[in-house]
């Protein structure tokens, strides 16, 4: 149904690239924190990428450090745009066309939002025309708690910066409004996926399957509103605090649940959520 991807939870190397080739994970979105991404050896991915024939996917843009980075502050955002059109750069000149990027970090106060939105929506604006002048695009995350990108309307007018941008859509971020609701309010926007599953208390990072999403009619919307991206896992190979799994998760697990996704099929679950976990657990 749709291309299986992971982004990458793990030092990006040979020997991942081959991992997912033997799983049959076809492509891959480049995601590490900030000193790993300055580390990144552009010339070797796009080597690995045709040798084990995985996909250069799609380029998560570092967020954090929050007081380092962030497109909504005045005091940040030239400094963090001139960063990420450098990143930019590297990623498209091996092939990369679609960036992922946070609108703000956190926490963010109410009286602040409307001064924050403004700032975010300006620095998109650049971040868009320089991405398309490469051939490239921003999308736009949604983004769970106080940030920027917490909800439909939020996506919507971050979006509402250039005609360019478009969204990843986050599946285990939204904390008001219905994953479903998202998918077609905001419909042709959404180029490309973050999978995982949540209990939708906070963002948890689960395996499709451990939460509470509905993905039958996820996938259903999806298809309604003809979305043709990637199906790409955002999930640590380890287990997180918030749930009991006897063993860490394999490429060929993320395979296995995407196929059982698609065909309908009784999700395997070898796991166990923590009971009354708390928002920060």
């Amino acid at each position: 149904m749709y291309k299986i991807g992971l982004s990458t939870a793990t030092l990006v190397s040979e020997e991942l690239f081959k991992a997912y080739r033997d799983a049959g994970i076809e492509c891959i979105e480049l995601s590490r924190s900030l000193d790993e991404t300055n580390e990144y050896d552009y010339a070797k991915i796009k080597e690995w990428s045709e040798k084990y024939g995985v996909e250069l996917y799609s380029f998560h843009l570092p967020f954090w450090p929050f007081d380092a980075l962030d497109i909504s502050k005045e005091s940040l955002a030239q400094k963090t745009i001139e960063y990420l059109c450098t990143l930019i750069d590297k990623a498209t000149a091996i092939g990369i066309d679609k960036f992922i990027i946070h609108a703000s970090g956190e926490p963010i106060d109410e009286c602040e939002r409307k001064e924050r939105m403004e700032c975010a929506k300006k620095s998109l604006f650049t971040l868009a025309e320089y991405a398309r002048e490469r051939g490239a695009v921003i999308c736009v995350e949604d983004l769970p708690r106080s940030c920027l990108g917490r909800d439909i309307n939020d996506i919507k007018e971050l979006c509402s910066a250039h005609e360019a941008l478009r969204v990843c859509f986050d599946t285990n971020h939204l904390l008001k409004d219905d994953n479903v609701e998202f998918i077609y309010a905001l419909a042709d926007k959404i180029i490309t996926l973050h999978v995982s599953d949540y209990d939708r208390v906070n963002e948890r990072h689960w395996l499709p399957g451990e939460g509470v999403n509905d993905w039958k009619a996820i996938i259903k919307a999806l298809l309604d509103i003809g979305y043709e991206g990637a199906w790409l896992y955002e999930i640590d190979y380890n287990c997180p605090k918030t749930i009991i799994r006897p063993r860490d998760l394999s490429e060929s697990d993320f395979v296995r649940n995407a196929q059982e996704l698609f065909e309908g099929k009784p999700i395997t679950i070898f796991s166990t959520p923590k009971e009354n976990l708390g928002f920060w657990e």
